[in-house]
């Protein structure tokens, strides 16, 4: 069964600068895969891939700090005040799985 698609941002959109950043951070990532993919292609040194690895995971659990702040920041907030309380259940489920 699928699930329903939902929006975060279901009466506006994400703000700009922040779509943008983010954006501008997963083409960054994607480039760096990209290297990745490159460097085990070439038979690069095990210990240099790793690093690389290493700051991609790092990039990518930046974007997710970035995306559950304003979650917080925006849906949560809003649906709490609406008497919502599953909304306290979603983000705790979210955390916990970029906590891992």
């Amino acid at each position: 069964m699928a699930k329903a698609k939902r929006n975060c941002f279901q009466s506006e959109s994400r703000p700009d600068k922040e779509l943008k950043d983010l954006v501008h951070r997963l083409n960054r990532i994607e480039g760096q895969i990209r290297g990745i993919r490159k460097m085990v292609e070439e038979n690069v040194f095990c210990p240099d891939i790793m690093v690389q690895i290493a700051a991609a995971t790092s990039a990518l659990n930046s974007v997710s700090r970035i995306l559950l702040t304003s979650h917080v920041d925006s849906c949560v907030w809003k649906e709490l005040k609406a008497g919502k309380k599953e909304a306290l259940d979603e983000i705790i489920f979210a955390f916990n799985k970029i906590a891992k």
